[in-house]
């Protein structure tokens, strides 16, 4: 896996060193020797993870990684720190200035590229959600970035799987003040708990007696419903490289004991901020998704959805030797409608239109709206005989009541003009379209409110 490494150090035989390595590994290394270049080259989008020394001149490296998770657009760029400061309040000190991961020199190389790896692989996941999100902020939907300035990462709900108690007692007594905690002992309950209890984080010791760890750590890797879960692995100092195969099956971070409480509750935090961010973004690509083929009005199906899925159903259709239908609404006078009352009126209308159309066709035909007052019902498997009566029932309904405005305010009372046709013999897409679109017209100028077929 190829991926853009900043390395950021003021003293040379330090970055000659991780160049070096990284580079073995056919990483592409840029360097920078203060903060100050750091921020430009990350703002230019020049880099995928930084690894940052925190004792610079003028400005440190807790610095640099404040302001980088502080500005929106490199707030997602993974830091990794290298120091020679091994304390555990100078890690905590890190995590809390939005840091990774925090490796005191000298650096383990294994552990250092199993770490760059693992998050060179988070940031590319998670580049093409943030595209995605991008479009979705232009639609008008929440912003994900706002929650990494904002989310704390408390109030989570962990899972902690460890079958000892004076361990998983211990961590659950330093998670508790922050977060919503449930312990499980055994690894096999694990998996259905973790499954079904939506948990934004699950800690997972490495010493069961009886147990892999590891495989519990894939098992919950490959249930589609733990796939996005963090994963924190707590470990003795003996199980390195338990440790790195574990960051080579998708574990997103780890502590070896004894665990500092401050480290792991900053750890913990790190992890859960992060989900947060990336579940939003799923979701607004979601969104997104949902936009591109749905009018946001009425909920229906769009023009969008109706040009790209009406004739692959005519295709189904002819290929099974079963007949479709095609209806085209249009309401009558509608314009008046938004002159007289404004358009917010007109759009109670067009969403009580929608709702009382559908509820009077059948569920399996289907309802778009192409634009304005404009409508179209598919209706799969149905003989013109069939569309006519359900386009009657339709104009009926329409025209049986006034539609509630502005909370029921008062009501406005229209009708619906209808053009009906079918597939016939090999007819396409198009020219049912066609065909139905000149039915509707026929229509209208014979006084509205009516339907018309056109034969196939």
């Amino acid at each position: 896996m190829s991926a853009r490494i900043l390395v950021v150090d003021d003293i040379p035989a330090n970055v000659k060193f991780l160049e070096a390595r990284l580079g073995a590994e056919y990483f592409d290394v840029i360097v920078a020797s203060n903060g100050p270049d750091a921020l430009a080259l990350c703002a230019q989008g020049r880099c995928d993870v930084v690894v940052l020394d925190v004792m610079m001149p003028g400005m440190d490296g807790f610095e640099v990684c404040r302001r980088l998770k502080a500005d929106p657009t490199t707030a997602h760029l993974p830091v990794v720190m290298v120091t020679a400061l091994d304390q555990p309040a100078d890690r905590v000190r890190g995590l809390e200035a939005g840091a990774d991961d925090f490796l005191t020199k000298p650096v383990d190389e294994l552990a250092l590229i199993a770490r760059v790896r693992s998050l060179a692989r988070l940031k590319m996941a998670h580049d093409e959600l943030r595209g995605r999100a991008l479009t979705a902020i232009g639609l008008g939907l929440p912003s994900a970035f706002d929650v990494i300035a904002s989310d704390r990462g408390e109030q989570g709900k962990v899972l902690i799987v460890d079958d000892r108690p004076s361990s998983y007692e211990r961590i659950a007594a330093a998670l508790s003040r922050t977060q919503k905690v449930t312990v499980e002992p055994h690894p096999a309950e694990a998996v259905f708990k973790a499954a079904e209890g939506g948990y934004d984080l699950i800690l997972i010791s490495l010493g069961f007696q009886d147990h892999d760890a590891l495989r519990l750590a894939g098992q919950l890797r490959s249930l589609e419903r733990t796939r996005q879960t963090p994963l924190l692995l707590i470990a003795e100092p003996e199980d390195r490289n338990r440790l790195l195969r574990g960051l080579d099956l998708g574990v997103n971070d780890y502590l070896t004991r004894p665990v500092d409480r401050n480290e792991l509750v900053a750890r913990v935090r790190t992890q859960i901020r992060r989900k947060r961010v990336a579940d939003i973004l799923r979701e607004n690509v979601q969104a997104t998704m949902e936009a591109a083929v749905f009018d946001a009005l009425t909920g229906l199906h769009n023009r969008r959805y109706f040009d790209s899925h009406f004739a692959a159903l005519v295709a189904q259709a002819a290929a099974a030797g079963k007949p479709l239908s095609l209806m085209a609404l249009d309401i009558d006078h509608f314009k008046k409608v938004n002159d007289s009352h404004g358009h917010g009126v007109g759009d109670d209308v067009l969403r009580g239109f929608a709702a009382r159309v559908k509820a009077a066709i059948r569920s399996a035909d289907l309802m778009c709206r192409l634009g304005g007052e404009e409508f179209v019902v598919v209706m799969p498997d149905t003989t013109p005989e069939t569309a006519r009566r359900i386009a009657e029932r339709v104009r009926q309904v329409t025209e049986q009541a006034p539609f509630p405005a502005q909370g029921g305010a008062f009501g406005v009372p229209i009708t619906v003009s209808i053009g009906v046709a079918d597939r016939g013999e090999a007819r396409e897409a198009a020219a049912i379209l066609a065909s139905a679109d000149k039915a509707l017209y026929r229509s209208k100028a014979n006084g509205r409110n009516r339907v018309t077929a056109d034969a196939a």
